[in-house]
């Protein structure tokens, strides 16, 4: 039997080689910034040449929304927990963990920050990360519906923009600490608003 030989010329995308470039490509980002990242100075921290990067990816762009997507999407959680008010705290605790990482804490500013800048990144960072995000936490509020617990003409785009505002707010906008008990509170406090008129919620049934 003949083995395949794959053709002179064509790319080889050694997966260990595409992770040491997206672990320099999240480093390079925090600690420089968007403005500031070159495709060299990634390579550099990779070990790699450029053409590694530049096979993987056509532009910084590319690169940078690919590495940040393929890690911040997974971090949305959206465990059934058996109830709205278990999802809402796990799906909380999971965005401020995102939103306190360690390199997400610099990097997700960072971008909000250039998208007033450069529009078609701010357009290219929803499409590959917000609204990925966004739609594995519709999965947790169409749960609350099917449940009971929410009403079935719940506005989902405007009960997403709720969920994630104020913890968003606090930790990005504000910088403001975070005190025991904060995502607790906050949880009650969605759950009065967003159940408004659901009869599972109403009877005490929802939060059992």
């Amino acid at each position: 039997m003949t083995s395949r030989r794959t053709p002179t010329g064509a790319a080889v995308l050694q997966p260990q080689v595409t992770a040491a470039i997206t672990e320099a490509a999240l480093d390079e980002l925090a600690e420089a910034g968007y403005g500031r990242l070159s495709m060299e100075a990634v390579a550099k921290r990779a070990g790699v040449g450029k053409s590694a990067l530049y096979r993987r990816w056509p532009a910084k762009q590319d690169m940078v929304l690919a590495v940040v997507a393929e890690l911040g999407v997974p971090m949305a959680a959206t465990p059934d927990t058996g109830s709205l008010r278990g999802d809402l705290l796990a799906a909380l605790t999971a965005f401020r963990d995102f939103l306190t990482h360690p390199r997400f804490a610099r990097i997700v500013p960072d971008l909000i920050a250039e998208s007033a800048r450069r529009p078609e990144l701010g357009v290219a960072m929803a499409e590959l990360l917000g609204e990925p995000r966004r739609a594995r936490g519709a999965v947790l509020l169409r749960r609350a519906i099917e449940r009971g617990e929410l009403p079935a003409d719940t506005d989902l785009e405007l009960a997403l923009d709720l969920v994630a505002a104020p913890v968003f707010w606090r930790l990005v906008a504000r910088r403001a600490p975070q005190e025991e008990g904060y995502l607790d509170s906050v949880v009650e406090f969605l759950l009065r608003g967003l159940s408004a008129g659901a009869p599972a919620l109403i009877h005490g049934e929802g939060g059992r």
